[in-house]
């Protein structure tokens, strides 16, 4: 890596880690119920025309009842929105309705935080479409992740008791006092840097080639898409969402217009997470706690950077062997360039890949299908880890959590001791539902390349056959299933085969996760919390955090080395290897 991308990390690290812990004073605050009496007279109204109150704390399996059918509305809505949404207001462009697979694609993905888009905003959704159906579940989805963290919290937390929260009082609290106004503050900034934010009709507009050419009959043209960008833009990335107002993402110069832009839009993918470890920590009790959790995902995050940047400043050696120069220099950015924004080069457009899939949030300012193929490998191999390397708000500690009982049982194994974690035992209940947790995606992924991969439905979306065509659907289930929604896009997957396949990873990928975690909260909740003693072993030193990130590292991705040694490294030994 070179001087500047360890500086731009840096930068990014120390903006992160000073934005993150005072965010993470509010969130414990938010999870404890700690709200201001203002915030408390005006929340009131809303409860009590809902029916609920913050004291009607739910058990866990009413709870995960709750949160489900919550969800399963929004499927509908969704769907049923880009159904109508040719007779429907706001659609200065005429859109048509979306096909039932994509609308039904669609609704899962974004209802499930994937957000993972088979179609091209621009040319597909109308304006109300992506307001009332693409960017409420953006907030919803976000808040919902949240909220199980948060019931998650509250059973390491618990003395004895069968209730972890109530669902309604945690998906309103947490968007009302926490998604819009921070949603609402970066917004205006994206704004300021350029973002569009309109109601206009698409603008057609000549191009400068007009002005240069007195021989054409025709005066060439370009439409130039509007819309209320700026607005969902700053709720995809706050919310790990992903997805774009337009085909390009965060590539297209109306969503990410500047190098301080995509700083920006960066830190406020890990903003939450970040926040969360500290919120964690304080509200079990130990910020000690929290501080090995972030300390483990830092570590997995600058490991993947170091990965990727070089891979792709290394360059393409077949084009090296025709005699162009890929070397960096003052007059050029060097390396492999091809599907990278220059405005980004590679280092920011690399750090940005490493960022959204570690984080669970799919939006792109470079192509990833277009990376080299150990560059690709890195933002496959994050989402494969489960996405717990900072991951979704809510979902990445979540997901680490999980990873952390494993951890405490393995070394109560090695030790001879009744695991402990936070003063909890890990009993046999318990790793049932943590294998589960831990097992549901892989199978998914696993299982839906094996069916794509030999279904003829599936290889027909193929455009590149070999390693690289394998890689492009290992990647889309991996996306799918870990609910991250980035796409190696060479792979056609808007058909119905493609659509109805990823939606089931998406949506079992999700609360196949969410169910267990539950039921682990409701279990950890009803027990005693023991007090540490001499014979504890401590989860808050650097041999913890050594730990949990071997046990990632190992049960996280050796289900996937096969299939990435078909995909991606058989594709780099062929690039590398002199004929």
């Amino acid at each position: 890596m070179t001087n500047s991308a360890w500086g731009l990390l840096a930068l990014f690290l120390t903006t992160l880690l000073m934005a993150s812990w005072p965010l993470g004073i509010w969130l414990a605050r938010l999870a404890s119920g700690q709200l201001p009496a203002w915030m408390l007279r005006l929340e009131a109204p809303l409860f009590r025309l809902a029916g609920t109150a913050p004291d009607q704390s739910m058990p866990w399996k009413q709870y995960t009842w709750a949160l489900l059918a919550f969800n399963a509305l929004g499927v509908l809505v969704v769907f049923l929105l880009q159904r109508w949404q040719a007779v429907l207001p706001l659609n200065p462009g005429g859109m048509a309705d979306v096909s039932v697979d994509s609308a039904f694609n669609t609704a899962v993905s974004f209802v499930t935080n994937t957000n993972w888009q088979g179609y091209a905003g621009e040319s597909t959704m109308g304006y109300l479409t992506q307001m009332l159906g693409l960017a409420v579940q953006n907030f919803l989805s976000a808040a919902t992740g949240i909220a199980v963290v948060f019931a998650l919290f509250r059973g390491f937390a618990a003395k004895s008791t069968a209730v972890i929260g109530n669902f309604w009082v945690d998906v309103t609290r947490i968007t009302v006092w926490l998604l819009v106004p921070l949603s609402l503050v970066l917004a205006i900034v994206l704004v300021g840097q350029g973002v569009v934010q309109n109601f206009d009709a698409y603008q057609q507009v000549t191009t400068l080639e007009s002005t240069n050419s007195s021989t054409s009959t025709s005066v060439p043209t370009q439409t130039l898409p509007m819309g209320p960008v700026a607005s969902q833009e700053a709720i995809k990335m706050l919310g790990t969402n992903g997805g774009g107002f337009f085909n390009a993402n965060s590539a297209h110069p109306y969503e990410n217009p500047t190098a301080l832009s995509n700083l920006l839009q960066m830190l406020a993918i890990f903003l939450i997470p970040a926040g969360l470890c500290f919120a964690f920590g304080r509200v079990v009790g130990d910020q000690r706690q929290g501080w090995a959790v972030l300390a483990a995902m830092t570590v997995m995050f600058v490991l993947a950077v170091a990965a990727i940047i070089p891979a792709e400043q290394a360059g393409n050696p077949q084009i090296a062997a025709l005699g162009v120069d890929q070397a960096a220099s003052s007059l050029q950015s060097g390396g492999n360039m091809e599907g990278k924004e220059t405005r980004f080069g590679i280092t920011a457009s690399s750090l940005f890949a490493v960022i959204t899939t570690a984080a669970s949030c799919g939006a792109v300012n470079a192509m990833h299908d277009s990376f080299t193929p150990l560059g690709g490998m890195v933002p496959m191999v994050m989402m494969q880890l489960g996405e717990v390397v900072f991951g979704g708000v809510g979902t990445g500690l979540y997901g680490m959590l999980i990873f952390a009982i494993l951890a405490v049982f393995i070394a109560g194994l090695m030790i001879g001791r009744t695991p402990e974690y936070l003063g909890k035992k890990i009993e046999a209940h318990e790793m049932k539902l943590t294998s589960m947790a831990i097992l549901v995606t892989p199978i998914l992924v696993l299982a839906g390349t094996a069916i794509a991969v030999m279904a003829g439905a599936g290889k027909a979306g193929i455009a590149n056959p070999g390693a690289h065509g394998f890689s492009e659907i290992l990647y889309a289930l991996t996306s799918a299933a870990n609910n991250n929604g980035s796409a190696f896009a060479g792979l056609s997957a808007n058909t119905p085969f493609y659509n109805y396949l990823l939606a089931i990873a998406m949506w079992f990928g999700r609360f196949g996760v969410i169910v267990p975690v539950l039921a682990i909260a409701g279990a950890l909740a009803a027990k005693k919390r023991l007090p540490a003693t001499a014979g504890t072993f401590p989860t808050h030193g650097p041999l913890f955090v050594v730990l949990l990130i071997g046990t990632v590292l190992l049960v996280g991705l050796l289900n996937y080395v096969p299939s990435l040694a078909l995909g991606p490294v058989v594709e780099h030994l062929m690039l590398w290897t002199k004929p």
